[in-house]
């Protein structure tokens, strides 16, 4: 059986593996947003920045995309997943179900937040922009991992009204 990872924030344009298939992919019930304070990869303790986490949202959805892992690849890929993805406990590994394009629903590892951690938030748009604009982590600056999955969402065909909003909103902000 194929293992699949959804991927909605940076798996989109750093999955960290060569996939055998991708497809688009829609999450019920979930939904994308800036909801979880980055204390490593895109911010610090002392200043968090801002990344992508779904959200459970009766109701709501999110397109993302569905990656298939290579038979054999397997243990590496969660392996690497689970450093990448679980370095504080503010995410959930589960298994959901997507909806493909081609009519399949196929299960895939899915990062969710925990809205119990200390590190889920719920901002408005303004106060996530300004976040973003001015936090540096480990991984680079926070408007880095914004532009980037923005960028890469609408290169796949999939509009997200907020993320289009933030990115004006931040170059703005730093220009």
């Amino acid at each position: 059986m194929t293992m699949w990872v959804f991927g909605y924030g940076s798996l989109l344009w750093n999955p960290g593996f060569d996939p055998a298939e991708s497809h688009l992919a829609r999450l019920p019930d979930y939904h994308r947003s800036f909801c979880m304070r980055s204390i490593h990869h895109r911010g610090t303790e002392d200043d968090p920045g801002l990344v992508l986490a779904l959200d459970a949202v009766e109701g709501a959805s999110c397109q993302g995309l569905a990656l298939a892992v290579r038979v054999g690849e397997e243990a590496q890929v969660l392996q690497m997943l689970r450093e990448r993805e679980l370095i504080s406990s503010a995410y959930l590994e589960k298994d959901l179900d997507v909806d493909l394009t081609d009519g399949r629903t196929v299960t895939a590892v899915t990062y969710v937040i925990d809205p119990a951690h200390v590190q889920y938030c719920a901002l408005d748009l303004e106060e996530q922009a300004r976040i973003i604009a001015r936090a540096v982590g480990g991984r680079g600056p926070n408007t880095e991992y914004l532009f980037n999955t923005a960028a890469h969402l609408r290169g796949i065909g999939l509009a997200d009204p907020d993320l289009d909003w933030l990115t004006q909103r931040v170059r703005a902000l730093t220009a």
